[in-house]
């Protein structure tokens, strides 16, 4: 189990969704970030939200699509 955490840059919080570590995780990884670029969005994958203040607060979401809308809306 991970965490795939969306952040924009100079904003505070970020969403989270999780999820499982492999090769469909890089895959949508990918298909998000040709989508909404790596310009002002970094997606990174944690192994716990506790651990990694500087994306607090979270804003969890239960489904990949959910966690792609709210993504291109940061």
């Amino acid at each position: 189990m991970c965490y795939l955490i969306a952040k924009k840059f100079g904003s505070v919080g970020s969403l989270a969704l999780q999820t499982s570590h492999g090769q469909h995780l890089v895959d949508f990884k990918r298909k998000i970030m040709s989508e909404v670029g790596t310009d002002e969005i970094q997606l990174v994958t944690i192994s716990r939200p506790s651990a990694y203040g500087e994306y607090e607060p979270y804003q969890f979401v239960d489904t990949e699509q959910e966690f792609e809308q709210k993504v291109k809306v940061l």
